[in-house]
């Protein structure tokens, strides 16, 4: 949303001008809506991506939990 805020109506005007000259009406609705699934899936794979990064620093958390916990049982056995 950060793209749009530096840009005018006239130019928005402008550009779906061409895109209506050089793709024509009857094309516009299929090219928004491939758009659309594109944005879609891009956002889709970009939290997908994040979830795994978030399971597997729980999972590095909690391995280094066990760790801790084995080094002190073993520690009354060394002695």
């Amino acid at each position: 949303m950060l793209l749009f805020l530096n840009i005018s109506f006239g130019e928005i005007a402008f550009v779906f001008l061409i895109v209506l000259i050089l793709f024509g009406p009857k094309s516009i609705p299929v090219i928004a809506r491939t758009l659309g699934r594109t944005i879609r899936q891009i956002k889709d794979a970009s939290q997908e991506i994040q979830r795994e990064i978030r399971e597997s620093a729980a999972k590095t958390l909690d391995q280094s939990s066990v760790k801790e916990d084995l080094e002190q049982l073993k520690d009354p056995f060394k002695e």
